[in-house]
């Protein structure tokens, strides 16, 4: 075991001291937990089994690892590699949260730390058996912290994922392979991490199963960076070179960071150290085809570098939306709390968390009664849960249907002439006026009293009505239904809103349900008792809509009558267009068929009569029995005395079995709390943390900064209409020039949660050598945004001051910060 000490002199200038307290901010938020709640940015390296991770971790930090080639990585692995100037290491577990809370104790007591490298396998192997990683137990899901500090070493951290299997063996089941591919693809899955898929050149890439899970992951590729290892294993000249060589410039799987290549450490040839490993991969990369290939590609500190502007730009970009979901993360844990209320062991304790509760309630029975919905409880009107919590609404609606029903369905005939039926409801009998009389006159013959020829007797109104008005009845009650319904889903949604949800269940079950039972039966008997004057009683109205509906259908009869009298007269079929009579007609002869035209029969004129009376009395008796429904029932019996069913002073009248019983803590209740309380700690210190680099200044060589720190990536020497993948991963030859003409991206254009680096995945160094083949590639460049003129500025990223230049083609910017 052992270190080496690596040249980084591009990295010694890479970072401010802001940077790098960036850095170490998030791994801190990562060591607290924090990433169980929020996705932090962050490197994971994924590979199949033997691909040559370890390797890669071993040459990207310096740090000498037990690596064997039939041992594979048996747990997340969480590397930090810090500049400082005393060496040390660190060693401690971060606990999954599928742990028990004695297993997270457990297991965070866990922390070892060593002045050197020596101890470090034997650290890693206590650390495992503190995991319970055995020979049952050959995976966990256990993060293993490893902190390298020292002089030489590079600011960067990277997760190290167990390799994916592709077969089951004696040390390896079927269900370790499941665990390990979930395990992968809950790290991949995180939109802020960088993806760095590892593959050996050792077999073909596309049997690989890294890039089938980053794909699915990351669709578009655009934050997964490619490594190849094992270079040495292909055979000068064959085709699985050339595979490899077009895998490299980013021509075949297509990833918007591009591929690095690496030559790996053999473990079966016996012992290397470091310096030898850096030694084969320049003699490899200096002869042969890869002597062709772009520098910036190839080789361990290029990849350093690499990944380091790559960790650090993805913070810069997500620390605006990392802020805005630990921000609602830690309100949903408020809101979760509120509900809880504060611990409740006594009585008195208890009370005053119902107290508050049914003050809570009346408040949102008030504003959802009288239709006032600015309370964050409505939510959004066009979804379901959102409108069943506007009652006023919904009982307006459904009043609206009532009547319409009423309208529509009824009364048990409608006159009509047989001939159009379609606007009559399923559930009314559609009869020609002729026929009801027909009915009218049998029904009169039972019901004959003193009245005279061509009367008839009052009741016969009342007959008729209490027959048409029949379907009354049934569409009232329900209606009554379906309004009780909809205030029992109201109060569920308004229980479910003020307190948790053992107590909200309680609180329904025990005081609104039954107060929704009474309702009903008062509902009901209301009803009733509306139905019985109609249904018992004679017609009494003094309505002079009665009058006036009456003569409207007398007149309407009537009108009917005279236009065909009219029309025979004439000889003429209709009277809706305008006729010229060219003869003399005696008009005499129409007056006396219009007078002669009268019903001879005496008994069906007294039907008629009666039938007029009978639909208008049901016009007038309908209006007042939907009003009284809508008002006398709904509104009395159930809305207006909503709010009172659960009140303070219920509170102080209940016994004290029945507080208890629904204000009594459960454990289930408790142990939230403490995890609520425990979560809502770690993301506000985590909110603290990030926030502290709102507004950050970084130093520059030019004058006043105006505090928004830019990484912009330019395309150089490309021309019109080139594509990503002609100039992607290729040397940095030309120049970018005239950046006047560059367009520029606000802070605002940038949305949460946007991948770091859209179109500057390729980051390419500018030290290619001139024999190097003249390719477009990006030129990374980190500017401090001050004004529209201001100069490049250099901070340490191994790019100098540059002079404005011209750009056909602006990629992407990393924003640091908003403030």
């Amino acid at each position: 075991m052992g270190s080496k000490s690596f040249q980084t002199h591009g990295l010694n200038e890479f970072g401010s001291k802001d940077q790098l307290d960036l850095l170490d901010s998030v791994d801190f938020l990562r060591s607290q937990g924090i990433s169980h709640y929020v996705s932090l940015p962050q490197i994971i390296v994924c590979g199949d089994q033997s691909s040559g991770k370890s390797s890669v971790l071993e040459a990207i930090s310096g740090v000498s690892f037990p690596v064997k080639s039939n041992l594979s990585t048996r747990f997340p692995t969480e590397l930090v590699l810090r500049k400082t100037s005393q060496k040390g290491v660190s060693v401690s577990i971060v606990p999954h949260q599928a742990r028990s809370e004695s297993e997270r104790l457990a297991l965070s007591s866990f922390h070892e730390e060593l002045a050197g490298f020596e101890g470090l396998p034997n650290l890693i192997e206590n650390a495992k058996a503190a995991m319970g990683i055995s020979t049952h137990k050959a995976f966990s899901k256990d993060l293993l912290r490893v902190e390298v500090s020292g002089p030489d070493r590079p600011h960067l951290t990277i997760v190290d994922l167990p390799g994916l299997i592709h077969s089951e063996t004696k040390q390896q089941s079927a269900s370790d392979i499941e665990l390990v591919q979930d395990v992968v693809q809950s790290y991949m899955k995180e939109p802020r991490s960088i993806i760095l898929a590892v593959i050996s050149a050792k077999n073909d890439y596309a049997n690989q199963i890294v890039l089938k899970l980053a794909r699915a992951a990351d669709k578009k590729g655009n934050r997964t960076l490619g490594v190849i290892t094992k270079p040495d294993t292909l055979i000068a000249g064959s085709e699985s070179e050339a595979m490899y060589i077009s895998l490299a410039r980013n021509q075949d799987v297509e990833f918007r960071l591009g591929w690095h290549v690496l030559k790996n450490m053999d473990s079966e040839t016996g012992e290397w150290s470091l310096a030898d490993r850096d030694v084969k991969e320049e003699e490899l990369f200096s002869q042969g085809i890869w002597g062709d290939m772009p520098r910036s590609l190839l080789g361990v500190n290029k990849l350093r570098s690499r990944l380091s502007k790559v960790l650090l730009g993805q913070i810069a970009a997500e620390l605006p939306s990392l802020i805005d979901e630990i921000e609602v993360k830690s309100s949903g844990c408020r809101s979760r709390l509120d509900k809880l209320g504060d611990p409740r062991a006594t009585l008195a304790e208890q009370q005053l968390y119902l107290f508050h509760l049914s003050q809570s309630f009346q408040s949102l029975v008030k504003a959802a009664v009288d239709g006032t919905y600015n309370e964050p409880f409505f939510g959004d009107a066009k979804s379901e849960p959102g409108y069943q919590k506007r009652i006023r609404a919904v009982v307006q609606n459904l009043n609206s249907d009532f009547a319409d029903n009423i309208a529509r369905r009824g009364h048990c005939r409608e006159v009509t002439d047989l001939i159009d039926t379609s606007h009559i409801s399923k559930d009314v009998m559609p009869i020609t006026r002729d026929t009801f009389i027909d009915h009218i006159q049998h029904l009169m013959k039972r019901t004959k009293g003193r009245e005279l020829p061509g009367t008839f007797n009052p009741m016969i109104v009342s007959d008729l009505f209490l027959e048409q008005s029949t379907p009354w009845e049934a569409i009232a009650r329900s209606h009554v239904d379906r309004v009780w319904k909809a205030v029992k889903d109201f109060l569920t949604h308004a229980a479910a809103y003020i307190a948790d949800v053992t107590t909200s269940q309680a609180l329904f079950h025990k005081i609104f349900e039954p107060a929704l039972n009474q309702f009903l039966e008062t509902l009901y008997k209301k009803t009733t008792e509306l139905l019985i004057p109609h249904q018992k009683s004679h017609p009494i109205t003094y309505n002079h809509y009665f009058t006036e509906t009456l003569q409207k259908l007398r007149n309407k009869r009537n009108q009917s009558e005279y236009s065909k009298v009219i029309k025979h007269f004439f000889g003429i079929s209709s009277l809706e267009t305008p006729h010229y009579c060219g003869s003399h007609h005696d008009l005499r002869q129409l007056v006396n068929a219009l007078v002669q035209h009268t019903e001879p029969d005496m008994n069906r004129f007294a039907c008629s009569e009666a039938l007029d009376c009978m639909e208008a009395y049901y016009k007038v008796a309908m209006k007042r029995f939907i009003d009284g429904i809508a008002i006398e029932v709904i509104e009395a019996k159930l809305i207006s005395p909503l709010g009172s069913i659960f009140t303070p002073v219920d509170v102080s009248a209940m016994s004290a079995e029945l507080v208890m019983s629904i204000a009594g803590e459960s454990e289930e209740n408790r142990v939230q709390r403490e995890q609520l309380t425990k979560q809502l700690d770690v993301l506000t210190k985590g909110s603290d943390t990030c926030k502290r680099f709102i507004g950050v200044r970084l130093p520059g060589k030019v004058g006043p900064v105006c505090s928004i720190p830019v990484v912009t990536y330019y395309w150089a020497g490309a021309d019109d209409g080139q594509s990503d993948s002609e100039f992607s991963n290729a040397s940095a030859t030309d120049e970018p020039s005239n950046s006047d003409e560059v367009s520029r991206l606000s802070f605002e254009s940038i949305k949460p949660r946007r991948s770091t680096i859209e179109k500057s995945e390729r980051m390419i160094e500018e030290d290619t050598p001139a024999s190097a083949p003249k390719e477009s590639a990006p030129v990374v460049e980190e500017t401090i945004r001050e004004a529209p003129d201001s100069e490049f500025v250099d901070l340490g990223w191994g790019v100098s001051k540059k002079s404005k230049k011209k750009s056909k083609l602006f990629a992407a910017r990393a924003v640091f910060e908003e403030e």
